[in-house]
């Protein structure tokens, strides 16, 4: 799982874009509920307010999985992505990390989070 800029402006910087990618041998397990509910953890702890995900369709596995972590369908862009020798209609989805009503304080770095906590832990000494 990872996520990255859902936006270049300024006014997107608290809402990211986020995948899962599944080895076939290892879906169905809960791997990617797991790893997703780390990353979203993550993402609150950075201050991100909102996850989007993109799926290519037909894709009813996907569709399931990210029904189950909360998000809710806002559109369908129509061949809009080229895979495997055709083009594609990808379903969009959004979930909220946070609560709406959070001051919106600036995104923090993974680096900054770290340092919070080994400081907190007295191991930055």
């Amino acid at each position: 799982v990872y996520a990255g800029r859902h936006r270049e402006r300024a006014a997107y910087r608290w809402s990211v874009d986020v995948t899962a990618y599944v080895a076939e041998s290892s879906r169905r397990t809960g791997i990617a509920r797991t790893l997703y509910a780390s990353l979203f953890n993550l993402l609150a702890k950075q201050r991100y307010y909102r996850a989007y995900a993109g799926i290519t369709l037909p894709n009813e596995a996907s569709v399931a999985l990210h029904r189950a972590m909360g998000f809710e369908p806002v559109g369908v862009y129509r061949g809009v992505a080229f895979k495997l020798g055709r083009w594609c209609d990808v379903s969009w989805w959004q979930r909220s990390l946070r609560d709406d009503t959070a001051p919106a304080g600036e995104p923090v770095s993974l680096r900054m989070i770290d340092a919070a906590y080994r400081s907190r832990l007295g191991l930055d000494r």
